[in-house]
């Protein structure tokens, strides 16, 4: 529909002229219609007092006129205006004594082809504006302000109508489920004594939310806020975000409206107004190790050397404090670590990249001489915040990085690092900076003017950027406890801070040596977190693998956390009490049965980097998150489990999340889908039971997936002075290895341009194609699995390809095929460079 109807006077002069001219047989000319503001398919009508978002006719959502409802007070005070409190009570917080208002009346009083305005008359004479522009196909920006920019508004709340079954997907960082529906998410830190943290882990609260129906709304504040998300059971179609301006309502508040054919497609229309994520550098996928507390120099190095000689595969490798003279000094503690250099010198020669636990603090108690002379630099410079609040960290004041000195400084610090060969840092704490705990302030103040209204976010953005900056340019790795939305284009990974080492879910009373507590939770909400994440705008997510309060894991627990980890985007391995997959003493049952397993779970993530890091790179083109709910991933389900996901759009990935469970249902989205490890098939569309064994995570490929993987030799990403000792890719390539479950005809494009195709025929016969990329040319080793029976012969380009007499042969061979009667029968066709076709016969 076009753009028409200026005004509501307009439009009745218009009518009344068309009546008279032209007779009355056309009520419903051109002009008459509702006001409407287009945005591709999407589209946004005025229409009964009240605005609806919509979709090639479909009804996505509506914003009546007490979706527009301002907080209103007697005056404005130097408050905390913290609207989560008028949903979650706290003894030590009361509201502000509010009135909430609705406009009376909206009505258009300007349009043009790019934007829609409404006045929006309150109760007591007040009046506002609603500004709406369609500045891409998909999406809509709207600016809601009061024309009066001294009223006592103290807070927004924007109300819109979805669908009452809809499931509702983002708003960052949670661990309860992944499904926001009946749910009330702050976007600050609260406080919550009911868990043993104190406090509401809300480390990444982002406020975008998805709604399975194909829409999006982001909010595009800093302020304190909140989101209830049909938490009223009698209106199971509402939705409020409300925020707390206080003295910035004259400002108004902005906001976002996206509408997509399927709701995996939101998240990039976010991407498109706040930035698409960081990519990590490829090394960064992991494997990564770590110990929670190095003892020295030699142990690092003899765990380094320990990776190699017992073949795990491993990319990289961080030092967790205390490793420096304090806190942060830049430096290496010499009787910790004589030599540094030295170390990292041969952490590097064995392919392992290195980075640094790391914080925005210097140590104020430390009384070092290096310490003191950072500090007396800071406190000269001015690089301190000008009014610092409540410290909520153990070593003193956050620098200030609004004051472009202070920033600049800070870099040249971090430079003695990047010096030495450090590429990336895992940033912890900076969440000091919270709007307040109480009604009254946690008062801040920094250079730029900004203060803990909105800083408990920016903060965020300055600290990360910092270290993003100094990063190689071939990529680097930033992982981080927090972040903010928009953040994504610093931050390359989130990890979740500190989980519980157990299988408990989130806020689940446990027995801890006699004492019962509710943690954060350990494996199950891990998976919560990286799943809701990936629905937020950060795709890339790692939790501790074996978690890290309550540690150390046991066999159990370690096996069924790295089975999930290894079938996710990143996997990082390490736990507060230093468990190590290779120390029998890492953990209770540690032995040799779980260290094997361990070797076959970080092999197989490693060798899943071609598939991992096109999807990585296809990000900036399509937005979608890597690991998907599959309530999102497949919204005609009805069902938002929290611990079954899509990894990419070929594989199902199904963890084990209850001890001693030996197997779990899964609702098998349509289609038929092939069990990783057994080759089994099983038809989609129906709930199933399905086996998982210790030491086996249910994982499936559906019908017609293609899974471009490794070599099974490979050892890591990064560079390497010892190929004879270390497989790395960075020495070579290699054949490119295609696990295949052949259907309909499905190519899958890798991200160098090489091209992978499968397609069964009617007649039987599956055809094969490859064509090579820039950095795959080795060839191509097709893995046909569940393919039931030795083929009757297999042509190349036309010509007989000759069997081989094993797998081992095989891969010694250019060329050739082998059938194995594993994983339901398997067909290994290998084909040495260049473009083919291949033909293989029933």
């Amino acid at each position: 529909m076009s753009q028409r109807v200026l005004t509501s006077s307009v439009l009745g002069a218009l009518v009344a002229t068309l009546l008279v001219g032209c007779g009355s047989d056309d009520p419903m000319s051109e002009s008459a219609k509702d006001p409407e503001l287009d945005s591709g398919d999407l589209s946004i009508t005025f229409a009964g007092d009240e605005l609806e978002l919509s979709d090639g006719g479909t009804t996505l959502l509506r914003l009546p006129k007490d979706a527009f409802q301002w907080g209103m007070v007697a005056a404005l005070e130097d408050f905390n205006y913290d609207p989560y409190r008028f949903y979650v009570a706290h003894p030590l917080y009361a509201p502000a004594d509010t009135t909430w208002i609705s406009p009376e009346e909206m009505r258009v009083s300007a349009q043009d082809d790019h934007s829609l305005t409404l006045e929006l008359s309150y109760p007591g004479g007040k009046q506002g504006s609603l500004v709406i522009e369609a500045p891409a196909p998909g999406r809509y920006s709207a600016l809601w302000k009061p024309a009066d920019p001294s009223s006592p508004i103290a807070f927004f709340r924007l109300r819109p109508r979805g669908n009452a079954q809809e499931g509702f997907y983002g708003l960052g960082e949670y661990f309860d489920d992944v499904n926001h529906r009946g749910k009330v998410r702050p976007m600050q830190i609260e406080v919550d004594s009911s868990i043993e943290s104190g406090y509401y882990e809300a480390h990444v609260p982002v406020p975008f939310l998805t709604g399975t129906s194909g829409w999006g709304l982001y909010v595009e504040s800093d302020r304190p806020g909140a989101f209830a998300v049909a938490a009223d059971p009698a209106e199971p179609d509402l939705v409020e975000a409300a925020f707390g301006t206080g003295f910035g309502s004259a400002e108004g508040l902005r906001f976002h409206l996206f509408g997509a054919k399927h709701p995996l497609d939101v998240s990039k229309l976010y991407y498109d107004v706040t930035g698409y994520p960081a990519v990590p550098a490829r090394w960064a996928l992991g494997p990564w190790v770590w110990r929670d507390e190095n003892k020295d120099q030699a142990e690092f190095l003899s765990d380094a050397q320990t990776i190699r000689d017992l073949d795990l595969a491993t990319s990289g490798m961080w030092i967790d404090r205390p490793y420096a003279t304090a806190v942060n000094t830049f430096d290496f503690l010499p009787s910790q670590f004589p030599d540094a250099q030295a170390m990292i010198d041969e952490a590097h020669a064995l392919g392992f990249r290195m980075a640094l636990w790391h914080t925005p603090y210097l140590d104020e108690k430390d009384g070092a001489a290096d310490t003191a002379e950072l500090r007396a630099q800071a406190e000269a410079g001015g690089y301190y915040p000008v009014t610092s609040g409540l410290l909520l960290n153990k070593w003193g004041r956050p620098i200030d990085f609004t004051n472009p000195d202070a920033y600049a400084w800070w870099q040249q610090q971090i430079g003695k690092y990047k010096a030495m060969g450090i590429e990336g840092y895992k940033l912890d704490y900076a969440e000091d900076i919270v709007p307040g705990l109480t009604n009254a302030r946690n008062e801040w103040v920094f250079a730029d003017g900004s203060d803990e209204r909105t800083m408990h976010a920016g903060y965020q953005r300055f600290y990360h950027r910092v270290y993003a900056e100094t990063l190689p340019e071939d990529g680097g790795f930033l992982i981080c406890r927090g972040g903010a939305a928009g953040d994504q284009v610093n931050v390359n990974v989130i990890w979740p801070g500190d989980l519980d080492a157990t299988f408990h879910k989130h806020a689940e009373p446990f027995d801890d040596n006699g004492t019962t507590v509710k943690g954060v939770g350990g494996l199950p909400a891990s998976i919560v977190a990286g799943l809701s994440l990936g629905a937020s705008g950060f795709p890339f997510f790692a939790s501790d693998t074996g978690g890290y309060k309550h540690s150390p894991p046991d066999k159990e627990l370690f096996t069924r956390w790295f089975e999930q980890t290894a079938f996710s985007p990143v996997m990082q391995i390490g736990t507060s009490t230093n468990s190590v997959a290779w120390d029998p003493n890492g953990g209770p049952g540690f032995d040799q049965e779980m260290l094997d397993w361990y070797r076959v779970y970080t092999r197989i993530h490693l060798r899943l980097f071609p598939y991992l890091w096109t999807y990585a790179q296809d990000l900036k083109h399509s937005g979608r998150p890597i690991a998907r709910p599959l309530g999102l991933a497949y919204p005609e389900l009805a069902a938002h489990p929290n611990d079954i996901y899509l990894l990419g759009d070929s594989i199902l990935v199904a963890p084990i999340v209850d001890r001693d469970a030996r197997a779990r249902e899964i609702s098998f989205p349509a289609g038929r889908w092939v069990n990783w490890w057994t080759g089994a098939i099983q038809e989609g569309g129906v709930t199933s039971s399905v086996d998982a064994p210790l030491g086996e995570i249910p994982v499936y490929v559906r019908e017609g997936g293609i899974v471009p993987m490794l070599r099974p030799t490979i050892d890591t990403m990064a560079p390497t002075t010892r190929p004879a000792e270390v497989d790395s890719y960075a020495t070579t390539p290699g054949v490119l290895y295609a696990r295949v479950f052949a259907g309909e005809a499905t190519t899958f494009g890798v991200f160098d341009g090489a091209e992978l195709g499968v397609a069964k025929q009617t007649d039987g016969t599956i055809a094969l194609t490859t064509r090579d990329g820039a950095e795959f040319k080795q060839g191509t080793l097709f893995e046909l699995i569940a393919f039931g029976a030795a083929p009757s012969g297999v042509t190349v380009d036309g010509s007989t390809l000759s069997a081989t007499t094993s797998a081992e042969a095989l891969e010694a061979s250019a060329t050739g095929w082998y059938f194995d009667a594993a994983v339901g029968g398997s067909l290994l066709v290998k084909l040495g460079p260049g473009n083919h076709s291949v033909e293989v016969s029933r």
